[in-house]
């Protein structure tokens, strides 16, 4: 009876499956971005800038035939900018604000080493106790044979102020 019990606890929680996550470098740190979190990896390309916008803000690019903003995740973290390397990709996320849920957009996300991906359940990352309060888009983490690994929350990536700025369509805080 407890086999059949077990059975079909698994089955009620469908999100206790590996996950997929692409594996990047913010300094001498690992991040992890949710592969559910990706439309789209790609090279890095040219992008117009957007004077008055915080130094993180990398510019915009236009990706088939829609306009995306950028964010330099390394200086957004308050580090040196990502470097152009081979291995420096532009990813693009679906980000969800939490002002506005239902309204999915694409934001352009600047990664350094984005080369590597892990499996692993995505209760493998646990809550390290430090209040993020400045930084709400650094989650959980990994403890990993090579170190600890932090997981990265696309809908916390933007204050509100600079969400309303980028996104105005998607609304503004009230």
């Amino acid at each position: 009876m407890a086999l059949l019990d077990s059975k079909s606890e698994r089955h009620a929680q469908p999100d206790q499956r590996p996950r997929l996550f692409l594996l990047f470098y913010v300094g001498a740190d690992r991040y992890a971005l949710d592969a559910h979190e990706i439309a789209e990896v790609t090279s890095l390309r040219p992008l117009k800038q957007l004077p008055g916008t915080p130094t993180w803000v990398a510019g915009i690019l236009t990706h088939r035939g829609q306009t995306i903003p950028v964010v330099d995740l390394a200086a957004r973290a308050g580090v040196d900018s990502a470097r152009h390397k081979t291995s420096t990709r532009l990813v693009l996320v679906y980000y969800q604000h939490l002002i506005n849920p239902q309204a999915p957009a694409l934001l352009g996300l600047i990664l350094e080493q984005a080369t590597d991906t892990l499996r692993c359940l995505s209760d493998d990352f646990k809550d390290y106790g430090v209040d993020n309060t400045d930084s709400p888009y650094l989650g959980p983490v990994l403890q990993h044979p090579q170190g600890l690994i932090q997981r990265i929350t696309v809908a916390k990536l933007l204050p509100d102020d600079i969400h309303a700025r980028l996104f105005p369509v998607l609304g503004a805080p009230s």
